[in-house]
């Protein structure tokens, strides 16, 4: 794009991901993340107390990763980790949204899987330093199409897995969520102010582990059908 456009660089072209049943797409502004949202994974992680209330931290737009892709082991680390989980699309804004009103925000939901550099996040955990250099890199959000969850919007049930070369690492219910996605929007809403295109990443269940070069990742939520990633060489 030339300056005549009025820019000094040529803008970065918006992020986008697929939705089912449509041409169209939905336009991504942010990617909220909420930590620490299934028991079974704080105990295995032995970070945090199970009451505490939830947490978030923030991924850049362009980390999103469309299905079937190939995925560069990434550089900065040496313990490269996936987490599966439930996202929901954000189609109507607003702040202090009522659980009970939560639902209606809702666009629809998609299978994601939050890709992780555990040494350093755990080196920022222990330093007590924001988690951005294990959670908010290159390529860290896959996030396979967004399935509309109608009108009134239509609650995510069932199992939610994750597999590596054919073998099973993951395996959970959405109905084990210490905070459910209606109180997660509620929550979420009194710090932010959520738009139409925002992303909610909503918690892994146990079972997180390492990935290296060749590995084949498929994550899946009933439902909602499956996301594929391939782990390539690591980058330079």
């Amino acid at each position: 794009m030339s300056r005549d456009a009025g820019f000094v660089v040529a803008p970065a072209p918006p992020v986008s991901i697929p939705v089912v049943g449509t041409a169209e797409r939905f336009p991504v502004r942010r990617i909220y993340c909420v930590g620490r949202n299934y028991v079974a994974h704080i105990r295995e992680m032995k970070e945090a107390d199970e009451r505490d209330p939830p947490f978030f931290f923030q991924k850049p737009a362009d980390a999103i990763v469309p299905d079937d892709a190939t995925i560069p082991y990434p550089a900065d680390t040496a313990d490269f980790q996936y987490e599966i989980e439930l996202v929901a699309a954000i189609g109507r804004g607003g702040r202090n949204i009522r659980e009970e009103d939560a639902p209606g925000h809702v666009y629809g939901y998609a299978v994601g899987i939050d890709l992780t550099r555990r040494d350093r996040q755990r080196d920022a955990r222990d330093r007590q330093l924001p988690w951005e250099m294990g959670k908010s890199f290159d390529r860290s959000a896959p996030c396979g199409p967004i399935h509309p969850a109608g009108s009134p919007a239509r609650a995510i049930e069932g199992a939610i897995s994750l597999s590596v070369n054919g073998t099973e690492h993951q395996r959970g219910l959405i109905g084990e969520m210490i905070w459910s996605v209606p109180e997660v929007i509620a929550k979420l809403s009194e710090s932010y102010a959520l738009e139409p295109g925002d992303l909610i990443f909503t918690g892994t269940p146990a079972g997180v582990g390492p990935l290296v070069p060749g590995d084949v990742v498929q994550g899946a939520i009933d439902g909602l059908g499956t996301l594929t990633l391939f782990i390539g060489p690591k980058e330079d």
